[in-house]
């Protein structure tokens, strides 16, 4: 575990402590993963949750008052996260958090709604979408719970809704799916919920195959695939297993349409694997878009910390989106009545179809209620593949998915 970056901004440490609208800083955690297993998208958002934030603070911080931050690297260890949060919320009165994966995230849910302290995170797993715990399903009610985008399970929902057309031009009779990935609770996240929805569209769910979120050998893997019969093989990892898993599978021979989540596709991914037809989800543009709001996200590229040589993925692109809901909420917050954490969770209901100013064509319109934190429940679907030997993502359709009530916390 190691801190990364931490910024004064100028002003007295006593004054960290004073959470009020009247406080010259507020201070919130970062947990980052620049080292561990998912290092390979965790140096792209990290980044852009740091550069968002120094943008912030040069260009008037939340109506004059800092964001006082700290990005500490915690590996992916779901006990050193717990053991940061416990020293951020003691020592430097922390009123929010930009959170990273799910293992860490859904182990702090109790932690936070206790505390009151309001998280963005990382993670888009279906499990904190449930704020009062309104479906029988879900595990545990995540009232402070936040994150920016579709969840992990509407994304495989929207690629198996996709793939049922897919398979009905193809004239598939009866197609085929398969979850792959770790038995780990970011892979694990959106298996159930996603294969029951395959289900009721008619696919025959297949035993999940067990990847490991670690690169290696995967042809062992791959050959279960290819004798299982499956058409679609549902990607729950992400980097370098991603790239070792479509790398192995190209040996053997599989013969099926990979579809993933959001982190397992960017254009890095697709260029070292060299895959075709690589179908992902996205909730924000990517570098070359001409989106209007792509104009602040250059300029806080263009002034930030962000490597200059190499060209941000769309995970950077959306970091920027999650704290920009965040810093709309507090600025509500320290209007209405102080910037607590209590505060800032409500001002994340204040707004429908909220698009952070200056960030239009580039967040999705969301909406968060008191009884829901689903967002949004739109869902861009991409096609990659290695072209000339460079990756081209184009985007093939969006999917609006219904708000059912089955489906939220799950």
């Amino acid at each position: 575990m190691k801190s990364i970056v931490k910024l004064a901004a100028g002003v007295a440490v006593a004054s960290l402590g004073v959470t009020t609208a009247k406080a010259d800083s507020i201070f919130v955690g970062n947990l980052v993963d620049y080292t561990g297993p998912t290092a390979f998208v965790g140096k792209h958002y990290g980044p852009g949750i740091k550069d968002a934030l120094d943008y912030i603070n040069a260009n008037g911080g939340i109506s004059g008052t800092k964001i006082e931050y700290e990005q500490v690297d915690y590996a992916y260890k779901v006990p050193a996260a717990i053991a940061t949060y416990k020293r951020w919320k003691s020592r430097k009165k922390m009123v929010a958090l930009q959170g990273w994966g799910t293992g860490d995230t859904e182990a702090l849910i109790t932690f936070v709604a206790k505390d009151k302290i309001p998280v963005w995170s990382a993670s888009y797993s279906g499990h904190l979408t449930d704020p009062t715990g309104k479906n029988p399903k879900t595990k545990k009610p995540a009232p402070y719970n936040f994150f920016y985008g579709p969840s992990y399970t509407d994304g495989c929902r929207a690629l198996v809704q996709w793939a049922a057309s897919d398979a009905k031009a193809k004239g598939i009779k009866d197609p085929k799916f398969v979850h792959t990935g770790d038995n780990h609770p970011y892979p694990n996240a959106p298996k159930e919920g996603c294969a029951l929805y395959a289900k009721e569209l008619g696919f025959k769910v297949l035993s999940p195959i067990v990847v490991p979120l670690k690169p290696g050998d995967f042809k062992a893997q791959c050959l279960t695939i290819k004798e299982s019969g499956a058409q679609y093989a549902w990607i729950g990892n992400l980097g370098g297993s991603v790239i070792s898993l479509l790398k192995s599978c190209n040996t053997v021979g599989t013969d099926v349409t990979y579809i993933a989540n959001v982190w397992a596709g960017d254009h890095l991914t697709i260029k070292a694997s060299g895959a075709k037809d690589f179908r992902f989800p996205s909730a924000s543009p990517f570098w070359d878009s001409k989106a209007k709001g792509m104009g602040l996200i250059r300029k806080i590229h263009a002034a930030g910390s962000y490597d200059k040589s190499i060209t941000p993925t769309h995970h950077y692109v959306r970091a920027i989106c999650s704290v920009y809901y965040m810093k709309e909420a507090m600025e509500w917050a320290k209007a209405n009545g102080g910037l607590t954490g209590e505060n800032i969770k409500k001002g994340m209901y204040v707004k429908k179809d909220w698009v952070p100013v200056g960030l239009e064509e580039v967040c999705l319109p969301s909406t968060w209620s008191a009884t829901d934190h689903r967002g949004t429940t739109v869902v861009s679907i991409n096609k990659g593949s290695l072209v000339d030997g460079k990756a081209k993502i184009e985007l093939e359709t969006n999917v609006t998915l219904p708000r059912r009530d089955d489906w939220i916390g799950f």
